[in-house]
């Protein structure tokens, strides 16, 4: 994979040598960590394509996940217009937090991340008991149920705003998107798909 690197061959190290790297991730958008980079750490981040710091408490050059295999796995890489701090959009392997939280920032998070985190609990959940699970149980009928819940979905969507009648509407959008996500997963496609689809048209 190729990384998208936006100017980090300018980052300014002789301004200060080591300058704050901001984590984040890049499906959800949330605050993952911040930590601190020098050369060697950028350099080593960009190469290894895992988040790397220099730790100040021990010294040296620390990849995140090195012990826990929590590893920050890196997809693009920006630096602000001082270049004196640098922005990593990566992909968690799983909480990032020593506490065991997915963020060092708690709960703090954007709204429409939560569609991200939507789609992955939806993935985590297709091959549940679909007694228990009604996200397992769509997946469990055949491809035309989740079809069908997409069309009527996007119906009463339509219909809750002939009515105006917004908490309906926002109800029925909701429902909406969540079926619409099930079936995006069935045939194989993400949200950050769809999401790359709009931005190639705007």
């Amino acid at each position: 994979m190729r990384l998208d690197i936006s100017n980090v061959n300018e980052v300014n190290f002789a301004k200060a040598p080591l300058i704050p790297a901001l984590i984040q991730d890049v499906d959800t958008g949330q605050i993952l960590m911040q930590g601190f980079m020098d050369q060697a750490a950028l350099t080593h981040t960009l190469e290894s394509k895992k988040v790397t710091f220099y730790s100040r408490s021990k010294q040296r050059l620390w990849t995140k996940g090195e012990s826990s295999g929590h590893y920050l796995h890196v997809e693009r890489v920006y630096t602000d217009c001082d270049q004196d701090s640098i922005l990593v959009f990566a992909r968690p392997d799983g909480p990032t937090c020593h506490l065991g939280t997915q963020s060092c920032f708690g709960d703090a998070k954007p709204n429409l991340g939560f569609l991200a985190e939507l789609e992955q609990i939806i993935v985590a959940r297709k091959d549940s008991d679909p007694q228990s699970s009604y996200t397992a149980s769509l997946f469990a009928k055949e491809l035309s149920r989740s079809c069908q819940k997409v069309g009527e979905e996007g119906v009463e969507v339509a219909l809750a705003a002939m009515k105006n009648d917004n908490q309906e509407l926002t109800n029925e959008a909701a429902d909406l998107l969540y079926h619409l996500i099930v079936l995006l997963q069935r045939q194989g496609l993400s949200l950050s798909e769809v999401v790359s689809c709009l931005q190639s048209r705007h």
